[in-house]
């Protein structure tokens, strides 16, 4: 493997906007800022809403209703 052909790996600090903050590494190189993170996304908190537009959601669900 050859030397100096890979970026330095180190670590750095993510912090979300709903104040979650998490260590990790990257070639980035400097402190990370997110909107959305594990802690606060919907779909991860089980918050998450589907929107039935026009009730294509609940004809999908009602075709495909295991019986």
């Amino acid at each position: 493997m050859k030397e100096g052909t890979h970026p330095e790996y180190t670590a750095l600090k993510v912090t979300c906007t709903c104040g979650n903050s998490f260590e990790t590494r990257s070639t980035m190189g400097g402190d990370l800022n997110v909107e959305v993170c594990s802690q606060c996304h919907p779909f991860y908190t089980g918050k998450q809403k589907i929107v039935d537009t026009a009730g294509r959601v609940s004809k999908f669900q009602e075709k495909y209703a295991r019986k």
